[in-house]
């Protein structure tokens, strides 16, 4: 699947408010989110790298000690294993996620909720 049109990939609830259509390689990992008005994500932390760009909304987001509102055009990273967290200042928000190596907990459920022809195959 070289070309991908997220407005045509499945979408699943990630957290209240806020949805996730994936798109997986075996380095990396597209999340494209769309998020509600004060959405938010629970601080949390995970094994993986991730970057990510604000395309539509404002978002207050919080990466170790440093907290910063980013809006349309503005990107972050978020090293491995740090404490994180995001809630939407204004929205509805897009945001492109980017994970490496891919987030598996969200392939997993992707790969449950994605509704998918016979002749689709998943590794």
């Amino acid at each position: 699947m070289p070309f991908v049109n997220p407005g045509d990939l499945p979408q699943l609830e990630l957290f209240p408010g806020i949805v996730s259509a994936l798109v997986s390689g075996d380095n990396l990992m597209l999340s494209f989110l769309e998020m509600e008005q004060g959405a938010e994500v629970a601080e949390h932390s995970h094994p993986h790298e991730q970057a990510g760009l604000v395309l539509a909304g404002k978002l207050r987001f919080r990466i170790g000690q440093e907290e910063k509102v980013a809006g349309p055009g503005e990107a972050f990273i978020i090293p491995p294993n740090v404490v994180h967290w995001g809630v939407v200042e204004e929205g509805p928000a897009k945001v492109l996620d980017i994970f490496s190596p891919p987030r598996e907990d969200y392939v997993e459920r992707y790969n449950r909720h994605a509704k998918t022809g016979e002749d689709t195959v998943w590794k």
